[in-house]
């Protein structure tokens, strides 16, 4: 009998192993495709916990078993992605178990969407609000810290996150929160295997304290790595901020208690339009004045895959007008004052508050301001006016994945962050190197935080094509570490990135990654090659060619 065969025996929920769904599973947004052995969707967490002493028990007879959690498949790193057993949580773990007045409890598979109509109803968000929010799932969020247009005011999901339950290696559920430093003694004390995770990590953080300090990147926003830095102030010990991000490489989230804020009242865009990289600085340090909710940006390419498909943006919009507005992008005649030269980049800044005048007072001020440095602007007058924005931020990788037939969107180098101060010098060089190897890519993201999500457009048919993509991924994060940036933000690492974890933080930093990962999981059975452990050779075996 097949391990597949056994394990239909134990679980309760389904387990899959036809052809069409292990090709389904085989592939998430990335660039990758790997296809499982088998798919479960675990019942419940007892369902879950069998599932993981399966695999323990088991794993000296048969060396490849693994689980790797997956909700959304929404991920563009190849993080959910295995030739083992991928755990889908979207079918049985999709539940709102409750919505309070400051936090929300649910599963990983409860989609963003469907949180956010329910918090809607008490006039609350989850802030984290991924550009994806329409299609990607809880538990992606939380395992890959994922931020999105409302992170430069709240931040990202990691300061969210109040408490966790997860399955660990040894096949239990525990509860993970912030602890005082009475609570972590206790905890420390138990002689179990949760006792020795709270002693070991303790250990290595306590130990390693001024590395670990120093090692945290100097951006807003870091998705790279294990968060250390996170969970030891010598106050407050808290295990959550290392399950976060982990991508599912530690342990596997069955529920989770998410804080949530207060939606503002009243909403306006100021649409910026600049026409020259250099700019930029000066734009965003007085755009951040104005405290912004949001503050994102497209590029000139972005733009023109939305012309080039406008009936698929206005479908997202909701109009038939096609004419009036394309040129309602350019502002009142500014598309025929410069025959339809396009800006090189637009930029969207959100204000809100509760006091609708004070907030057309901020816009009329930011605009004002702006107007002496020969920077043109636009105010939003309507909902409609406002959504074609936000649908061209939101929708111009899903155009280039599905429209784009010569080539495909390539996801390599696409959450890269930097200071914004830093963007005048750095975009400039980073473009250099794209053209260097004949890349056209669209950019898009965050320009309050200074990060950017670059997707390449590449024919991985050809084997020239594909060896570019070490060769730039090289060069890009060499210059992104050269500013003090980091390599990923917000997307996480999966196959795509974790082989440069070492070159961002040292092999000093990295060996506490493999010490950690060690500590929690020491027969390596939950997602291996993400984080630590990665081979470049493999993610390359496993591109996608068609």
């Amino acid at each position: 009998m097949s391990w597949q065969e056994e394990l239909k025996n134990i679980i309760k929920g389904d387990v899959a192993t036809d052809e069409k769904t292990l090709d389904k599973y085989s592939r998430d947004a990335s660039i990758f495709e790997v296809q499982p052995k088998a798919v479960v969707f675990p019942k419940d967490t007892e369902d879950l916990k069998d599932l993981v002493k399966f695999v323990n028990e088991n794993k000296e007879k048969y060396p490849e078993l693994s689980l790797t959690a997956r909700s959304g498949g929404t991920d563009m790193t190849g993080g959910p992605l295995t030739e083992s057993i991928v755990v889908e949580f979207d079918k049985y773990f999709n539940h709102i178990k409750n919505v309070g007045e400051s936090s929300a409890i649910v599963e990983p598979g409860v989609y963003y969407r469907d949180l956010e109509k329910e918090t809607l109803k008490q006039g609350l968000i989850f802030p984290s609000y991924p550009a994806s929010k329409s299609i990607c799932a809880i538990g992606g969020i939380i395992a890959n810290n994922s931020g999105g247009e409302k992170t430069l005011r709240y931040g990202k999901t990691n300061e969210y996150v109040r408490r966790l339950k997860a399955v660990l290696s040894d096949g239990n559920e525990y509860e993970f929160k912030k602890l005082n430093k009475i609570e972590l003694q206790k905890k420390k004390a138990q002689d179990d295997f949760e006792g020795g995770i709270y002693r070991k990590i303790y250990e290595l953080l306590e130990d390693n304290f001024a590395i670990i300090k120093k090692a945290k990147p100097q951006v807003s926003k870091n998705s790279a790595g294990y968060f250390l830095w996170n969970v030891w102030d010598r106050e407050y010990f808290d295990l959550t901020q290392i399950l976060v991000g982990s991508q599912g490489t530690l342990g596997i989230v069955t529920e989770a208690e998410l804080g949530l804020v207060e939606k503002e009242k009243y909403s306006r865009m100021v649409v910026v339009f600049l026409d020259d990289i250099e700019k930029m600085t000066n734009f965003v340090s007085t755009a951040l004045k104005y405290s912004p909710e949001s503050l994102e940006a497209f590029d000139d390419n972005t733009l023109k895959l939305a012309l080039r498909f406008f009936p698929d943006i206005a479908k997202k919009i909701g109009t038939g007008n096609f004419f009036s507005v394309i040129f309602s992008f350019f502002g009142e005649g500014l598309a025929i004052a410069r025959k339809l030269r396009l800006p090189k980049f637009v930029v969207l800044v959100e204000l809100t508050g509760d006091d609708e005048e004070k907030i057309n007072d901020r816009v009329k001020g930011l605009r004002d301001e702006l107007k002496p440095l020969g920077i043109y602007t636009k105010a939003t007058k309507s909902g409609m006016d406002t959504e074609k924005y936000w649908v061209i931020r939101r929708e111009s990788f899903n155009l280039l994945r599905h429209k784009v037939k010569d080539k495909r969107a390539a996801p390599f180098i696409d959450d890269i962050i930097v200071d914004p101060s830093h963007l005048p010098e750095f975009l400039p060089k980073l473009y250099n190197i794209l053209e260097e190897h004949n890349i056209t890519p669209t950019l898009a993201g965050h320009a309050g935080s200074g990060n950017f999500h670059i997707i390449p457009l590449m024919d991985l048919s050809r084997e020239e094509e594909r060896r570019k993509i070490p060769e730039v991924a090289e060069k890009v994060y060499d210059l992104v570490l050269e500013y003090g940036g980091s390599i990923t933000a917000e997307h996480n690492d999966g196959l795509i990135r974790s082989p440069y974890i070492e070159k961002m933080y040292g092999k000093e930093v990295y060996g506490l990654f493999e010490k950690t990962k060690e500590i929690f999981d020491p027969q390596n059975i939950f997602n291996p090659g993400k984080k630590v452990g990665a081979d470049l050779e493999y993610a390359m075996r496993h591109i996608k060619h068609v």
